[in-house]
């Protein structure tokens, strides 16, 4: 048995912060050593919707939403045996590079996904906590459609699931006392390993229409 511990709202300033992340140097707003053309900005029409948006911006880098639990007032953490669903709505442009994922002290990061147009019927899975990863072609997956995804962070295998489909389990698991901050957003590619945004482009964007982590219940104490 199980039982709902966070529902995604992306309105509320309790349970999100938007435009910093201590996965970004410094808390950001920029990360070029990661390859990523992003400008984090808090501005609630870049992430507080549910749609995630990057805009170009005249000095070549793209203002970027993001939102994280890490620093909120309720401090939402990810704990090993988790079960995380979410709806996605993959972006259609090149140069977009989406995911949802876990950070914490400098690390802890499992990426539920992560997912480039150049490559479009292709999600990216990867626990870096120890080390699983797959590249999980579909016929479902393309640019602007709308995917179900699911992820277990078991403490032996985190187990990922593709429109309730078991797609990949990494037989790794993060451990029995992991635990983690979400963080939702949309980078920009700058191009070393994926290309960068058309010259034309000016927004790019893709949206979360649902986050929801249940948690196993304990089983009652004897009596």
């Amino acid at each position: 048995m199980s039982a709902v511990v966070f529902t995604a709202d992306f309105t509320s300033e309790r349970q999100w912060v938007a435009g910093r992340s201590w996965a970004y140097p410094d808390g950001g707003p920029t990360n070029p050593g990661d390859n990523k053309l992003d400008h984090l900005t808090a501005d609630p029409a870049y992430s507080r919707s549910g749609t995630f948006r990057a805009t170009r911006r005249a000095d070549g880098l793209w203002d970027t939403g993001l939102l994280t639990t890490e620093g909120s007032e309720e401090g939402f953490l990810v704990r090993a045996g988790d079960h995380l669903d979410a709806r996605v709505r993959l972006p259609a442009l090149t140069g977009s590079w989406p995911a949802i994922w876990t950070w914490r002290d400098g690390g802890n990061e499992v990426d539920v996904f992560e997912y480039h147009p150049d490559n479009p019927d292709l999600l990216e899975l990867t626990n870096h906590v120890r080390q699983g990863q797959r590249y999980v072609q579909h016929e479902t997956v393309r640019p602007g459609g709308v995917v179900d995804l699911g992820v277990t962070f078991g403490r032996r295998s985190v187990v990922w699931t593709l429109n309730g489909e078991r797609v990949f389990a990494d037989g790794r698991g993060v451990g029995s006392g992991w635990h983690a901050y979400l963080i939702v957003n949309l980078s920009v590619c700058a191009g070393r390993y994926h290309p960068p945004p058309d010259a034309t482009a000016t927004e790019l964007s893709f949206g979360v229409e649902s986050l929801v982590v249940r948690r196993a219940l304990l089983p009652p104490l004897p009596a």
